[in-house]
């Protein structure tokens, strides 16, 4: 198939209806993670999109007997300096960029050769996966640092008027169902929704970025100080929050407010898993991480009833079934339809004392379960069983939202195993009591 002629640049306004349908047909594709890849090249291949591509991209089309094209023919340049520079030219941001409902931007694409791209699919280096493990050299890291990609991406959803940009594999199958639907084209609405999304992905990818090259200059004397003025170690002086959302809840802390759980991105394990019981609520949210929270201070067995936020009781023992029962024993009418939290793995000989003290509660909350106690608690059709071990790696600040902005502080380093702040609450609660007599 020869390549286009120059002049082929679909423009000004061809392509596009009244409906804001934009017809897609030379399509450029360079990704990382090639799920659905393949797939989705074919769909494009039998509605006669043109497609161009590079690096493993096209050798993966190419192996699959799709019909593509290195972008060296679209740009005329060759890849140098090891792939680094390969889409960085103005017949692709040209392409990508220029107005086809204005004259002189269709006059000038004509001039230069330069060719209308429709559809960019482009996902990202695996930075995060990359610099997720902690042995990443800083070579490593910036070689997984993307320029091309974030560049055609934002070029792209810039001129969403005309370009329909895919960043994320889930979305293949919207732009498929378009171009059945639509003999082709996409419509405005899915182009606008596909391009917000480029932007917060290069957003969170820059911010990555910076973060793990601020860890790094932290952890070396190699490198300059990353630290600007008014800046510590401990407290950065811009906080970026980049989190996905995982679930809908049925409700937030009350039934009139809307409610959803997000994680952090890119965290490899989550912070917990449910092995029973119904969904989880905002407030079993809240008071699973407050259990979670006060379990952390002990090295002995432990146990912990947890209702609103607050404790109810909490109790060490030489053995946890005993510190269970201290622990619900401390305010045995407040614990009624609490959390209660273990910070050893749950045998059956605690479930049960869990059940003779304690008629009802919504979420047991343990490292682990035995066999034989996970059957016994998985007879309480109502009872959340929630497993914590394994979890990710711990944000080394506590944020506290407010209405005006965000508090931020350092965890407190301080805990109850430590003998010295032991002897400390002993004499503050001694002194406190002798004072009250």
């Amino acid at each position: 198939m020869p390549l286009a002629k120059a002049s082929d640049t679909h423009a000004p306004k061809a392509g596009k209806t009244a409906e804001g349908l934009v017809a897609v047909k030379r399509a450029l594709i360079s990704v990382s993670d090639k799920t659905g890849l393949l797939e989705f090249a074919a769909f494009l291949a039998s509605k006669k999109v043109e497609i161009f591509s590079t690096g493993g991209t096209l050798s993966a089309l190419k192996k699959a007997g799709i019909t593509v094209r290195g972008v060296e023919e679209l740009t005329g340049f060759p890849e140098i300096m090891d792939g680094r520079v390969k889409t960085l030219h103005p017949k692709i941001h040209g392409g990508l960029l220029y107005r086809r409902d204005k004259k002189t931007h269709a006059d000038q694409a004509r001039e230069h050769g330069i060719q209308a791209i429709d559809l960019v699919v482009v996902n990202l280096y695996p930075f995060e996966a990359v610099t997720r493990d902690p042995a990443a050299s800083l070579e490593t890291a910036i070689e997984n640092i993307d320029i091309g990609g974030p560049s055609m991406l934002r070029s792209a959803a810039k001129n969403h008027e005309a370009v329909t940009v895919v960043t994320d594999p889930a979305d293949y199958p919207s732009v498929v169902k378009e171009m059945e639907t639509h003999k082709g084209k996409v419509s405005a609405g899915l182009r606008f929704s596909l391009a917000l999304k480029v932007f917060e992905r290069t957003s969170a990818y820059d911010g990555a970025i910076a973060s793990f090259l601020k860890t790094k200059a932290r952890e070396t004397s190699e490198l300059p100080s990353p630290f600007v003025s008014g800046e510590t170690a401990e407290l950065p002086a811009v906080i970026r929050l980049d989190y996905t959302k995982v679930s809908d809840l049925r409700y937030g802390e009350n039934p009139h407010q809307k409610a959803a759980f997000y994680a952090a991105k890119g965290q490899s394990t989550p912070a917990f898993k449910q092995l029973h019981g119904k969904e989880l609520s905002f407030n079993n949210l809240l008071d699973i991480e407050a259990t979670v929270e006060i379990l952390k201070e002990f090295d002995a067995p432990a146990a912990c009833v947890v209702k609103h936020n607050n404790p109810c009781g909490v109790a060490q023992a030489g053995g946890l079934s005993d510190a269970l029962r201290k622990a619900i024993e401390c305010d045995l009418m407040s614990a009624f339809g609490g959390i209660v939290g273990l910070n050893r793995p749950c045998d059956k000989e605690t479930a049960e004392a869990a059940f003779d003290m304690l008629r009802f509660f919504e979420v047991l909350v343990a490292p682990s379960f035995e066999p034989e106690a996970l059957k016994f608690l998985q007879g309480r059709p109502n009872l959340r069983l929630i497993e914590t071990a394994g979890t990710g790696p711990e944000n080394p600040c506590d944020l506290r939202v407010l209405g005006s902005g965000l508090l931020v502080q350092t965890r407190d380093p301080v805990l109850i195993r430590d003998k010295a702040f032991k002897k400390k609450i002993r004499f503050v609660t001694e002194t406190k009591l002798e004072a009250s007599l």
